[in-house]
């Protein structure tokens, strides 16, 4: 994940999606899926790191779960800091309002099911305000799938 990520292993996300793709998803999510969409990265950090991991991740699914993505239904409508180093409530406070829907695109979100694609959730902030912003503009059903999870503080150790 910090190759891709941090160090431009535009690679790795072909194997990461693989695994991702193994997901077991009850039939009828397979079957009403619409899209792919990735969370999108302010312009700032976009420009800084040449492309956006989770739009990698999402146009490899593409291909082996055969739906599109669409990169153009959702953008950040404001620079966010990085949420690595914050907290559980710093980090909804730094993404929310973060999101905006493209007014062009709310015929095509009306009653859609999309996939929020991401890179890795750990308060799942960040995916829960792209989210609302897809549900207030007409999406019906938003599902998630992520790479990674980060370890919580009610995770066992490992033994």
């Amino acid at each position: 994940m910090h190759a891709l990520k941090y160090d431009g292993w535009r690679a790795a996300a072909d194997g990461m999606a693989d695994r991702m793709a193994r997901v077991a998803w009850p039939i009828d999510v397979v079957q009403e899926r619409t899209a792919l969409v990735p969370v999108p990265l302010s312009s700032a950090r976009a420009r800084e790191r040449g492309f956006n991991q989770s739009e990698l991740l999402a146009r490899a699914l593409a291909s082996r779960w055969r739906i599109p993505v669409w990169t153009d239904v959702v953008a950040r409508s404001r620079n966010t800091e990085t949420q690595t180093r914050l907290g559980s409530s710093d980090r909804l406070r730094n993404v929310a309002g973060a999101f905006d829907v493209s007014p062009s695109v709310s015929n095509r979100l009306r009653g859609a099911h999309l996939v929020l694609v991401d890179d890795v959730v750990t308060t799942a902030a960040t995916l829960n305000a792209c989210a609302e912003s897809l549900v207030q503009d007409g999406a019906r059903i938003i599902s998630y799938v992520t790479f990674g999870r980060a370890r919580s503080a009610s995770d066992r150790p490992l033994s």
